[in-house]
């Protein structure tokens, strides 16, 4: 087998815009140079990368959708390599490529961001988001560096580092008697409608939070969105559990109250998942450094709602 690595490249993009022509517009290279681009990985392989049909693109193949993952890390890996080299005796450079659980990338990203751009001018950030079990897929795949979940997602194959501790708690409409509470429980909320967030694995947590008590939610609205979970409460439909502070709270000016929650079964860890055993490239080094720095000045507190103390 015998590819160059911008024939790689070609390929790639090919797969990732859905047609050959759209590639070629990206590439700003001819058609035919795609196409003699996936003709050569095809023979080389000995089997077909692609199902071509008329007038509706490309796709891959199952066997194509794993070389397409291996050509992608590979890619990466000439990236990085790059990037290594123009690190060498000078400050880290080069891109990280960073998958979050998106209901907490709003609160929980721009100090991470502010950080990276002032302590790494010329590092390049790539953002993929998606529920709990897409930012593993993302890392277990090849397309992230590092991954921001819970703990509770990371076995097997990873590492993890918690940067904090996230309290669930429970957010009620300000007209809403419990708003002139300053701590809710669990059996409080149990009987009350309830607007839950209703994506892979965050639905199951936050309804055993109620059975570990013996308790069952009143469910009477769900939404895979974290901001209407917020209009919904906000317009009084019921109450809501989260876990990350939204970052544009403000107590007695937002259109909800946010509560912490005195029996909360369970405090889940958010914090950094990498392969584990794979030598990061430099930049990436840095930008977890720079994440554990974060965490011991106290930057992501205001992030977090904790129960009274006794």
């Amino acid at each position: 087998m015998n590819f160059t690595l911008k024939q790689l490249r070609y390929v790639e993009a090919a797969d990732r815009l859905g047609s050959i022509a759209n590639a070629a517009a990206e590439l700003n290279i001819s058609q035919s140079s795609i196409t003699a681009a996936i003709d050569v990985l095809e023979t080389g392989l000995g089997y077909d990368v692609f199902i071509r049909t008329p007038a509706k693109g490309i796709r891959a193949t199952a066997s194509g959708r794993e070389a397409l993952t291996l050509i992608r890390r590979f890619i990466h890996s000439a990236h990085q390599f790059r990037e290594e080299l123009a690190s060498l005796g000078g400050q880290a450079r080069g891109t990280v490529r960073i998958a979050c659980y998106a209901t907490a990338a709003p609160s929980f990203l721009p100090p991470v961001l502010q950080a990276i751009t002032r302590d790494f001018p010329d590092a390049s950030i790539q953002l993929l988001e998606g529920n709990m079990e897409r930012v593993m897929e993302f890392l277990e795949d090849g397309e992230a560096d590092v991954a921001f979940t819970y703990a509770e997602r990371v076995e097997g194959q990873y590492d993890f580092i918690p940067l904090f501790e996230a309290p669930p708690y429970a957010i009620v409409a300000l007209d809403d008697p419990l708003a002139q509470s300053t701590a809710i429980t669990m059996r409080e909320l149990a009987d009350r409608p309830m607007v839950m967030l209703d994506l892979p694995s965050t639905r199951d947590y936050f309804t055993s939070m109620f059975e570990a008590l013996g308790l069952s939610p009143n469910i009477a609205h769900s939404t895979r969105s974290s901001e209407i979970v917020r209009a919904l409460v906000a317009g009084n439909f019921g109450f809501s559990l989260l876990n990350i502070r939204p970052v544009d709270y403000r107590e007695g000016e937002s259109r909800y109250k946010v509560l912490p929650i005195l029996d909360a079964p369970h405090s889940p860890v958010f914090g950094i998942a990498s392969v584990a055993g794979l030598v990061q490239p430099r930049m990436v080094q840095s930008f977890v450094s720079s994440c554990i720095g974060l965490k011991e000045q106290g930057a992501f507190d205001s992030l977090v709602v904790r129960p009274p103390q006794p």
